[in-house]
């Protein structure tokens, strides 16, 4: 077990990348007072699919393909010591989710984990990422996909209550390649994410989804970003939360820059929130910076509101009781998302996991 020594910019929370993160929450990842302990609690599994090769290697062997101004990040970079690597050979078509379980590694001390994906030219699969148990754990996950790929990339954190997760993925989108992001977060005491996403040649598309459901005290924060800085790129944001419980507190940042050189971009993000109780509190803000007027479209929507009372008279209307009520309405705002993941049995999971600390909100 070791401590992080080296120097960084550690955040005040005055920075605009931290204002809403609280810091004191965050278990010494970003000021370096954590305990790093070497665990290595990702793994493959299941048999690994032909074409499809899952290792470890000294940090040192594998090139860092994008920086970052974000200091977990920067410190994953220098101090882990290994790297994750699946890679997927070119002309791959793996037809059964690939899964990655990172199984409860406790509360004493830190993980920190580098991990990277790599798709050859025009192979196609889906990994499932499922985080789940108890962890401290400051993560970077770096996607590479390879002219004509297809990726669907599906993160679940349905962390135990004291959980402390800080994380980066990191996509690089290469021509004609398209990439699918699901994360759903409805476990932890504080997740911040960094779902972001760079584009290197014309032609590719990505399509961020998101879900998360805060209970009374947690902290889920969300910070988009999607480069666009060449032509004809396409993406598309729709992330979801719902609140319940005293304090509960979510945040969605949704950056989008269109380069100047990024003609014929064509990109939209949406954000909604659904307040089930007082005290909560989601802090929603979408951003598009544009260098350039020749592009498709550009366009941002936010909303955050309370339960729709129509639905709520036309169940009960029909003889649901109350509790009831609000569950459906709750399961038929995630269903859009959660069911992009095309597998019963995580949408089935992942919808008792929300009726059950819906249940403990006393919703």
């Amino acid at each position: 077990m070791s401590v992080l020594t080296t120097n960084y910019l550690t955040p005040t929370g005055r920075e605009e990348a931290w204002r809403f993160t609280p810091l004191n929450r965050l278990a010494g990842l970003h000021d370096g007072s954590v305990a790093i302990v070497d665990r290595k609690s990702l793994a493959l599994k299941g048999a690994t699919p032909a074409g499809v090769r899952f290792s470890r290697l000294s940090r040192e062997l594998v090139s860092i393909e994008s920086t970052s101004q974000d200091v977990v990040v920067q410190r994953v970079h220098a101090e882990s010591t290994d790297v994750v690597l699946l890679e997927i050979a070119a002309n791959t078509q793996v037809p059964e989710p690939i899964f990655l379980n990172r199984t409860s590694g406790g509360l004493i001390g830190a993980e920190l984990s580098r991990v990277r994906i790599a798709l050859g030219a025009h192979a196609r699969a889906t990994i499932i990422v499922e985080n789940s148990g108890e962890a401290i754990l400051g993560e970077d996950v770096e996607i590479l996909l390879a002219p004509g790929s297809h990726l669907k990339f599906v993160t679940l954190q349905e962390w135990s209550a004291g959980s402390v997760h800080a994380a980066r993925h990191h996509a690089i989108i290469d021509k004609d390649a398209s990439f699918v992001s699901i994360t759903v977060t409805v476990g932890g005491s504080l997740v911040r994410l960094l779902p972001t996403v760079e584009f290197s040649a014309p032609g590719a598309s990505a399509e961020l989804l998101g879900v998360y459901f805060a209970t009374a005290g947690q902290h889920f924060e969300h910070r988009i970003h999607i480069e666009h800085g060449v032509p004809r790129a396409r993406s598309r944001v729709n992330y979801k939360g719902a609140l319940a419980g005293d304090q509960a507190h979510t945040v969605w940042i949704g950056d989008v820059f269109i380069r100047a050189a990024a003609e014929g971009t064509d990109t939209y993000e949406l954000n909604r929130n659904l307040l089930l109780s007082d005290g909560a509190r989601a802090d929603s803000v979408p951003n598009l910076e544009i260098e350039t007027g020749e592009i498709v479209g550009a366009g941002h929507a936010s909303t955050t509101g309370r339960f729709d009372d129509e639905q709520l008279f036309y169940l009960m209307s029909r003889g649901i009781p109350l509790d009831e009520a609000r569950r459906l309405v709750v399961r038929g705002f995630f269903a859009e998302i959660i069911s992009q993941i095309q597998s019963e049995e995580i949408e089935e999971r992942l919808m008792t996991r929300i009726d059950d600390e819906l249940s403990k909100a006393g919703q």
